[in-house]
């Protein structure tokens, strides 16, 4: 199983960058797909998802109307569009592959993706 991570860099302030996270190694299109971010001195915090049932997204305040989650099932890739970009978006963006049952649980993260916004 792998899930990686790119696209992540520097950027200005109300620049945008798009995050991809590839995945191999499980069905991907049976999994929900989310982006995480944890930024230095605090928890990881939830930035975005995408049901595998399709059609449902959720995102955090933070980002709501910033932040774009997609996913490509054919390719195996989920996307994350960042626009409006703010300093204290700046964090490690983790992406996570998650399928969950009444008894049992996967859950696959990546290696992470620094984002830095900063002029």
């Amino acid at each position: 199983v792998q899930v990686v991570e790119s696209g992540g860099g520097l950027v200005q302030p109300g620049g945008s960058l798009r995050l991809s996270c590839a995945a191999s190694g499980f069905t991907f299109s049976n999994y929900d797909m989310s982006w995480y971010r944890q930024a230095p001195g605090k928890e990881r915090e939830l930035v975005a998802g995408d049901s595998s049932a399709g059609g449902t997204t959720n995102y955090a305040h933070s980002v709501k109307g910033r932040f774009t989650i997609s996913r490509d099932n054919a390719k195996n890739t989920v996307y994350l569009q960042m626009n409006s970009l703010k300093p204290e978006d700046t964090a490690v963006y983790y992406c996570n592959a998650a399928r969950r049952g009444s008894l049992w649980q996967y859950d696959y993260w990546g290696q992470g993706t620094q984002v830095t916004v900063s002029s």
